[in-house]
Protein backbone atom coordinates (compact mmCIF):
# COMPACT_ATOMS: atom_id res chain seq x y z
CA UNK A 1 0.00 0.00 0.00
CA UNK A 2 1.52 3.40 -0.83
CA UNK A 3 0.40 6.74 -1.46
CA UNK A 4 1.82 9.15 -3.82
CA UNK A 5 1.62 12.96 -3.91
CA UNK A 6 3.48 15.99 -5.28
CA UNK A 7 7.03 16.95 -3.53
CA UNK A 8 5.21 19.31 -1.65
CA UNK A 9 1.65 20.49 -0.80
CA UNK A 10 0.48 24.14 1.02
CA UNK A 11 -3.07 24.87 1.68
CA UNK A 12 -4.97 28.06 3.80
CA UNK A 13 -4.87 31.44 3.64
CA UNK A 14 -1.86 33.41 2.53
CA UNK A 15 -0.37 29.84 1.06
CA UNK A 16 0.97 31.99 -1.56
CA UNK A 17 3.36 33.30 0.15
CA UNK A 18 5.11 30.11 0.01
CA UNK A 19 6.61 31.33 -3.32
CA UNK A 20 9.41 33.26 -2.41
CA UNK A 21 10.72 30.29 -0.44
CA UNK A 22 10.29 28.09 -3.31
CA UNK A 23 12.11 30.44 -5.95
CA UNK A 24 14.84 30.77 -3.14
CA UNK A 25 15.15 26.98 -3.31
CA UNK A 26 14.81 26.35 -7.05
CA UNK A 27 17.30 29.53 -7.51
CA UNK A 28 14.80 30.70 -10.29
CA UNK A 29 15.84 33.31 -12.80
CA UNK A 30 12.73 33.51 -15.69
CA UNK A 31 8.95 32.29 -14.65
CA UNK A 32 6.05 31.26 -16.92
CA UNK A 33 2.90 32.37 -15.52
CA UNK A 34 -0.02 30.92 -16.95
CA UNK A 35 -3.49 31.89 -15.37
CA UNK A 36 -6.78 32.16 -16.27
CA UNK A 37 -8.14 35.61 -18.03
CA UNK A 38 -10.59 36.70 -15.28
CA UNK A 39 -7.89 35.99 -12.54
CA UNK A 40 -5.81 39.09 -14.46
CA UNK A 41 -8.69 40.85 -14.75
CA UNK A 42 -9.64 41.19 -11.52
CA UNK A 43 -6.18 41.16 -10.15
CA UNK A 44 -6.18 38.63 -8.54
CA UNK A 45 -2.74 37.66 -9.47
CA UNK A 46 -1.24 40.22 -8.18
CA UNK A 47 -0.21 38.08 -4.76
CA UNK A 48 1.77 36.12 -7.39
CA UNK A 49 3.38 38.83 -9.54
CA UNK A 50 3.80 41.12 -6.25
CA UNK A 51 6.15 38.19 -4.86
CA UNK A 52 8.10 37.65 -8.45
CA UNK A 53 8.48 42.01 -8.45
CA UNK A 54 9.57 42.09 -4.63
CA UNK A 55 12.91 39.47 -5.38
CA UNK A 56 13.63 41.05 -9.39
CA UNK A 57 12.53 37.67 -11.01
CA UNK A 58 11.61 38.03 -14.70
CA UNK A 59 8.26 36.97 -15.59
CA UNK A 60 6.31 36.09 -18.74
CA UNK A 61 2.19 36.03 -18.09
CA UNK A 62 0.12 34.18 -20.32
CA UNK A 63 -4.03 33.92 -20.26
CA UNK A 64 -3.78 31.49 -23.78
CA UNK A 65 -6.15 29.20 -22.25
CA UNK A 66 -9.40 27.54 -22.69
CA UNK A 67 -12.03 25.57 -20.86
CA UNK A 68 -11.74 21.69 -21.89
CA UNK A 69 -8.57 22.24 -23.82
CA UNK A 70 -8.18 21.11 -27.53
CA UNK A 71 -4.74 19.19 -28.12
CA UNK A 72 -3.95 22.69 -30.35
CA UNK A 73 -4.31 24.85 -27.17
CA UNK A 74 -1.92 22.36 -25.41
CA UNK A 75 1.06 22.72 -28.44
CA UNK A 76 0.19 26.92 -28.27
CA UNK A 77 0.99 26.67 -24.66
CA UNK A 78 4.18 24.48 -25.54
CA UNK A 79 5.56 26.91 -27.96
CA UNK A 80 4.94 29.65 -25.61
CA UNK A 81 6.73 27.90 -22.75
CA UNK A 82 9.84 27.05 -25.55
CA UNK A 83 10.09 30.58 -26.64
CA UNK A 84 10.12 32.19 -23.22
CA UNK A 85 12.29 29.55 -21.68
CA UNK A 86 11.39 29.75 -17.94
CA UNK A 87 13.39 28.19 -15.27
CA UNK A 88 10.03 27.45 -13.58
CA UNK A 89 6.43 27.16 -14.56
CA UNK A 90 3.87 28.62 -12.06
CA UNK A 91 0.14 27.62 -13.59
CA UNK A 92 -2.95 29.20 -11.29
CA UNK A 93 -6.18 28.61 -12.46
CA UNK A 94 -8.89 26.13 -12.70
CA UNK A 95 -8.31 22.58 -13.80
CA UNK A 96 -7.77 23.08 -17.76
CA UNK A 97 -5.31 26.27 -17.06
CA UNK A 98 -3.31 23.84 -14.53
CA UNK A 99 -3.72 20.61 -16.64
CA UNK A 100 -1.99 22.74 -19.87
CA UNK A 101 0.68 24.44 -17.20
CA UNK A 102 2.07 20.72 -16.36
CA UNK A 103 1.72 19.50 -19.25
CA UNK A 104 4.28 22.63 -20.78
CA UNK A 105 6.11 21.63 -17.53
CA UNK A 106 6.82 18.05 -19.12
CA UNK A 107 6.25 17.94 -22.70
CA UNK A 108 7.89 21.54 -24.05
CA UNK A 109 11.75 20.06 -22.97
CA UNK A 110 11.07 17.38 -25.45
CA UNK A 111 10.44 16.74 -28.83
CA UNK A 112 7.78 16.97 -30.58
CA UNK A 113 3.76 17.77 -29.42
CA UNK A 114 1.22 17.60 -27.06
CA UNK A 115 -0.78 14.83 -29.43
CA UNK A 116 2.75 12.41 -29.49
CA UNK A 117 2.16 11.51 -26.00
CA UNK A 118 -1.29 11.20 -25.43
CA UNK A 119 -2.07 7.65 -23.77
CA UNK A 120 -4.69 6.03 -26.46
CA UNK A 121 -3.05 7.58 -29.71
CA UNK A 122 0.31 9.03 -28.60
CA UNK A 123 3.61 7.20 -29.89
CA UNK A 124 6.61 8.73 -28.28
CA UNK A 125 7.60 7.93 -25.07
CA UNK A 126 8.63 11.24 -22.65
CA UNK A 127 12.13 10.96 -21.51
CA UNK A 128 12.92 12.42 -17.82
CA UNK A 129 12.68 16.32 -18.82
CA UNK A 130 11.11 18.70 -16.80
CA UNK A 131 10.76 22.46 -15.88
CA UNK A 132 9.87 22.58 -12.26
CA UNK A 133 6.64 23.69 -11.91
CA UNK A 134 3.53 25.47 -8.99
CA UNK A 135 0.01 24.48 -9.82
CA UNK A 136 -2.41 26.63 -7.84
CA UNK A 137 -5.96 25.75 -8.17
CA UNK A 138 -8.37 28.40 -8.31
CA UNK A 139 -11.66 26.51 -8.26
CA UNK A 140 -12.15 24.08 -5.26
CA UNK A 141 -12.76 21.08 -7.70
CA UNK A 142 -10.77 19.59 -10.39
CA UNK A 143 -7.70 18.12 -7.99
CA UNK A 144 -5.46 18.88 -10.85
CA UNK A 145 -2.82 20.63 -8.82
CA UNK A 146 -1.82 16.97 -7.23
CA UNK A 147 -2.54 14.62 -10.05
CA UNK A 148 0.15 13.26 -12.57
CA UNK A 149 -2.77 13.63 -15.57
CA UNK A 150 -3.14 16.20 -18.56
CA UNK A 151 -6.69 16.15 -20.23
CA UNK A 152 -7.40 16.92 -23.91
CA UNK A 153 -10.28 17.19 -25.97
CA UNK A 154 -9.89 15.27 -29.37
CA UNK A 155 -12.82 16.10 -31.20
CA UNK A 156 -15.09 13.55 -30.14
CA UNK A 157 -14.24 12.89 -26.96
CA UNK A 158 -10.81 13.10 -24.82
CA UNK A 159 -7.46 11.31 -24.21
CA UNK A 160 -4.66 12.46 -21.84
CA UNK A 161 -1.12 12.73 -21.10
CA UNK A 162 -0.08 10.65 -17.64
CA UNK A 163 3.32 10.13 -16.32
CA UNK A 164 4.41 10.76 -12.94
CA UNK A 165 6.73 13.38 -13.56
CA UNK A 166 4.11 15.52 -14.34
CA UNK A 167 3.18 15.81 -11.06
CA UNK A 168 3.45 19.03 -9.32
CA UNK A 169 6.85 19.77 -7.35
CA UNK A 170 5.07 22.45 -5.25
CA UNK A 171 0.84 22.41 -5.41
CA UNK A 172 -0.51 25.35 -3.18
CA UNK A 173 -3.87 25.58 -2.28
CA UNK A 174 -4.94 29.37 -1.23
CA UNK A 175 -8.57 29.38 -0.87
CA UNK A 176 -8.54 33.15 -1.90
CA UNK A 177 -8.32 32.67 -5.27
CA UNK A 178 -11.69 30.61 -4.96
CA UNK A 179 -13.81 33.82 -3.36
CA UNK A 180 -14.63 35.26 -6.10
CA UNK A 181 -15.90 32.30 -7.93
CA UNK A 182 -19.38 32.46 -10.01
CA UNK A 183 -22.10 30.37 -8.04
CA UNK A 184 -22.45 28.05 -11.38
CA UNK A 185 -18.57 27.59 -11.47
CA UNK A 186 -18.44 26.80 -7.90
CA UNK A 187 -21.49 24.41 -7.61
CA UNK A 188 -19.89 22.78 -11.21
CA UNK A 189 -15.98 21.93 -9.35
CA UNK A 190 -17.73 21.12 -6.31
CA UNK A 191 -19.70 18.74 -7.37
CA UNK A 192 -16.47 17.54 -9.61
CA UNK A 193 -14.76 17.21 -6.43
CA UNK A 194 -17.33 15.18 -4.65
CA UNK A 195 -17.27 12.57 -7.53
CA UNK A 196 -13.90 12.12 -7.31
CA UNK A 197 -13.84 11.78 -3.90
CA UNK A 198 -16.92 8.89 -4.27
CA UNK A 199 -15.69 7.44 -7.39
CA UNK A 200 -12.29 7.04 -5.15
CA UNK A 201 -14.15 5.78 -1.99
CA UNK A 202 -16.03 2.77 -4.64
CA UNK A 203 -12.97 2.38 -6.67
CA UNK A 204 -11.74 -1.61 -6.79
CA UNK A 205 -8.10 -0.14 -6.27
CA UNK A 206 -9.21 1.92 -3.20
CA UNK A 207 -6.94 0.96 0.22
CA UNK A 208 -7.03 2.36 3.64
CA UNK A 209 -5.42 5.58 3.03
CA UNK A 210 -6.86 6.47 -0.26
CA UNK A 211 -10.60 5.68 1.84
CA UNK A 212 -9.54 8.02 4.75
CA UNK A 213 -8.80 10.26 2.42
CA UNK A 214 -12.03 10.06 0.26
CA UNK A 215 -14.13 10.33 3.54
CA UNK A 216 -12.78 13.18 4.59
CA UNK A 217 -13.36 14.77 1.54
CA UNK A 218 -16.87 13.66 1.44
CA UNK A 219 -17.70 14.93 4.51
CA UNK A 220 -16.43 18.18 3.88
CA UNK A 221 -17.30 19.02 0.16
CA UNK A 222 -21.35 17.69 1.33
CA UNK A 223 -21.91 19.56 4.36
CA UNK A 224 -20.36 22.54 2.75
CA UNK A 225 -21.23 22.97 -0.56
CA UNK A 226 -24.69 24.78 -0.39
CA UNK A 227 -23.11 27.58 1.71
CA UNK A 228 -20.04 28.18 -0.79
CA UNK A 229 -22.06 27.80 -3.74
CA UNK A 230 -24.73 30.54 -2.60
CA UNK A 231 -23.22 32.57 0.15
CA UNK A 232 -20.77 34.82 -1.31
CA UNK A 233 -19.69 35.90 2.09
CA UNK A 234 -18.90 32.18 3.63
CA UNK A 235 -15.48 32.18 3.36
CA UNK A 236 -15.30 29.38 6.07
CA UNK A 237 -17.47 27.37 3.77
CA UNK A 238 -15.10 28.13 0.97
CA UNK A 239 -12.01 26.94 2.86
CA UNK A 240 -13.38 23.62 3.60
CA UNK A 241 -14.24 23.22 0.05
CA UNK A 242 -11.34 24.08 -0.96
CA UNK A 243 -9.39 21.81 1.71
CA UNK A 244 -12.33 18.83 0.70
CA UNK A 245 -11.01 19.51 -2.97
CA UNK A 246 -7.50 18.71 -2.50
CA UNK A 247 -8.54 15.92 -0.29
CA UNK A 248 -10.55 14.41 -2.89
CA UNK A 249 -7.35 14.88 -5.57
CA UNK A 250 -5.05 13.15 -3.61
CA UNK A 251 -7.44 10.22 -3.14
CA UNK A 252 -8.55 9.88 -6.45
CA UNK A 253 -4.85 10.01 -7.53
CA UNK A 254 -4.15 6.79 -6.01
CA UNK A 255 -7.60 4.94 -5.85
CA UNK A 256 -8.88 6.31 -9.21
CA UNK A 257 -12.02 7.51 -10.74
CA UNK A 258 -14.16 5.33 -12.62
CA UNK A 259 -17.41 5.26 -14.46
CA UNK A 260 -18.94 8.78 -13.80
CA UNK A 261 -15.46 10.11 -15.47
CA UNK A 262 -15.69 7.46 -18.07
CA UNK A 263 -18.92 8.58 -19.14
CA UNK A 264 -18.19 12.29 -18.31
CA UNK A 265 -15.74 12.45 -21.08
CA UNK A 266 -18.04 11.85 -23.94
CA UNK A 267 -20.04 14.89 -22.71
CA UNK A 268 -17.09 17.04 -23.20
CA UNK A 269 -15.90 15.99 -26.47
CA UNK A 270 -19.01 15.82 -28.50
CA UNK A 271 -21.05 18.65 -26.54
CA UNK A 272 -18.65 20.62 -25.09
CA UNK A 273 -20.64 20.29 -22.03
CA UNK A 274 -18.03 21.56 -18.69
CA UNK A 275 -16.57 18.71 -16.87
CA UNK A 276 -17.58 19.29 -13.76
CA UNK A 277 -21.03 20.03 -15.27
CA UNK A 278 -20.82 16.42 -16.74
CA UNK A 279 -20.01 14.45 -13.60
CA UNK A 280 -22.44 16.50 -12.10
CA UNK A 281 -24.85 15.53 -14.15
CA UNK A 282 -24.15 11.74 -14.40
CA UNK A 283 -23.05 11.24 -10.74
CA UNK A 284 -26.48 10.05 -9.33
CA UNK A 285 -27.75 7.85 -12.41
CA UNK A 286 -24.49 6.05 -12.06
CA UNK A 287 -24.59 5.19 -8.84
CA UNK A 288 -28.39 4.29 -9.33
CA UNK A 289 -26.93 1.37 -11.24
CA UNK A 290 -23.90 0.41 -9.71
CA UNK A 291 -24.91 0.49 -6.23
CA UNK A 292 -25.82 -3.08 -6.76
CA UNK A 293 -21.85 -3.84 -6.75
CA UNK A 294 -20.95 -1.62 -3.73
CA UNK A 295 -23.30 -1.02 -1.62
CA UNK A 296 -21.16 -2.85 1.39
CA UNK A 297 -18.68 0.06 0.92
CA UNK A 298 -20.65 3.17 -0.17
CA UNK A 299 -23.60 2.62 2.95
CA UNK A 300 -20.47 2.85 5.44
CA UNK A 301 -20.84 7.15 4.16
CA UNK A 302 -24.42 7.38 6.03
CA UNK A 303 -23.07 9.10 9.19
CA UNK A 304 -22.38 11.90 6.44
CA UNK A 305 -25.21 12.12 4.34
CA UNK A 306 -27.12 11.74 7.95
CA UNK A 307 -29.00 8.97 6.65
CA UNK A 308 -31.30 6.91 9.53
CA UNK A 309 -30.15 3.13 9.20
CA UNK A 310 -32.32 1.71 11.58
CA UNK A 311 -33.75 -1.08 10.34
CA UNK A 312 -32.52 -1.28 6.39
CA UNK A 313 -29.68 -3.39 4.60
CA UNK A 314 -27.14 -1.80 3.20
CA UNK A 315 -28.75 -1.74 -0.45
CA UNK A 316 -31.34 0.35 1.12
CA UNK A 317 -29.00 2.74 2.69
CA UNK A 318 -27.00 3.33 0.00
CA UNK A 319 -30.24 3.90 -2.26
CA UNK A 320 -30.59 6.80 0.28
CA UNK A 321 -27.48 8.28 -0.07
CA UNK A 322 -28.36 8.41 -4.14
CA UNK A 323 -31.13 9.94 -3.71
CA UNK A 324 -29.11 12.54 -1.80
CA UNK A 325 -26.80 13.32 -4.75
CA UNK A 326 -29.84 13.63 -7.01
CA UNK A 327 -31.17 15.84 -4.03
CA UNK A 328 -27.89 17.94 -3.87
CA UNK A 329 -27.18 18.40 -7.66
CA UNK A 330 -30.63 20.29 -7.67
CA UNK A 331 -29.91 22.05 -4.73
CA UNK A 332 -27.03 23.95 -5.66
CA UNK A 333 -28.31 24.93 -9.11
CA UNK A 334 -26.74 22.58 -11.85
CA UNK A 335 -29.05 20.82 -14.66
CA UNK A 336 -30.87 17.15 -13.29
CA UNK A 337 -30.67 16.01 -16.96
CA UNK A 338 -28.93 15.59 -19.83
CA UNK A 339 -32.00 17.41 -21.99
CA UNK A 340 -30.93 20.42 -20.53
CA UNK A 341 -27.99 20.09 -22.83
CA UNK A 342 -30.34 19.59 -26.08
CA UNK A 343 -28.73 15.60 -26.12
CA UNK A 344 -31.39 13.50 -28.03
CA UNK A 345 -32.16 9.95 -27.74
CA UNK A 346 -30.52 9.46 -31.03
CA UNK A 347 -26.94 10.58 -29.69
CA UNK A 348 -27.04 8.11 -26.83
CA UNK A 349 -25.14 5.57 -29.13
CA UNK A 350 -22.31 7.39 -30.11
CA UNK A 351 -22.26 8.48 -26.58
CA UNK A 352 -21.70 4.72 -25.45
CA UNK A 353 -19.49 4.10 -27.97
CA UNK A 354 -16.90 7.13 -26.77
CA UNK A 355 -17.66 5.87 -23.37
CA UNK A 356 -16.89 2.44 -24.03
CA UNK A 357 -13.10 3.94 -25.34
CA UNK A 358 -12.17 4.88 -21.60
CA UNK A 359 -11.05 1.12 -20.36
CA UNK A 360 -8.73 2.86 -18.06
CA UNK A 361 -11.77 4.70 -16.06
CA UNK A 362 -13.77 1.78 -16.96
CA UNK A 363 -11.58 -0.71 -15.20
CA UNK A 364 -11.91 0.85 -11.33
CA UNK A 365 -15.37 0.29 -11.80
CA UNK A 366 -16.87 -2.29 -9.10
CA UNK A 367 -19.59 -3.18 -11.52
CA UNK A 368 -18.32 -3.72 -15.05
CA UNK A 369 -19.72 -1.21 -17.07
CA UNK A 370 -21.05 -2.68 -20.46
CA UNK A 371 -22.65 -1.84 -23.40
CA UNK A 372 -26.18 -1.79 -22.19
CA UNK A 373 -25.01 -0.80 -18.74
CA UNK A 374 -23.87 2.61 -20.16
CA UNK A 375 -26.83 2.69 -22.66
CA UNK A 376 -29.22 2.64 -20.16
CA UNK A 377 -27.30 5.32 -17.95
CA UNK A 378 -27.30 7.79 -20.50
CA UNK A 379 -31.13 6.87 -21.20
CA UNK A 380 -31.84 7.34 -17.41
CA UNK A 381 -29.85 10.69 -17.34
CA UNK A 382 -31.73 11.49 -20.67
CA UNK A 383 -34.81 10.96 -19.07
CA UNK A 384 -34.83 12.45 -15.94
CA UNK A 385 -35.12 10.98 -12.24
CA UNK A 386 -38.28 9.67 -11.87
CA UNK A 387 -40.23 12.19 -9.04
Amino acid sequence: MKLISPKFIYHGMESTQEIENILDDLGAEKVYLLCDPILEEINAIDKVTAILDSKRIEYVTSTNVMAEPSVEKGNEIVSEVREAGPDVIIGLGGGSTIDLAKAASLVAPQEGGIADYLNLTGGMKLENKKIPNILMPSTSGTGAEVTDIAVFSTGDSKDAITDPLMIADYAIADPFYTYSLPSKVAAASGVDALTHAIESFTSVEATPLTDTLAAGAIEKIYRNIREAVWDKTNYAAKDELSLGSLMAGLSFYNAGCAGVHALAYPLGGNFKIPHGESNAVLLPYVYDEIIKACSNKLSKLAPIFEIDTQGKNNMEISRDITDKLFDLVKEVGLPESLQHYNIKEKDIKLLTENALKQTRLLARSPLELRETEIEKIYKNALEGREK
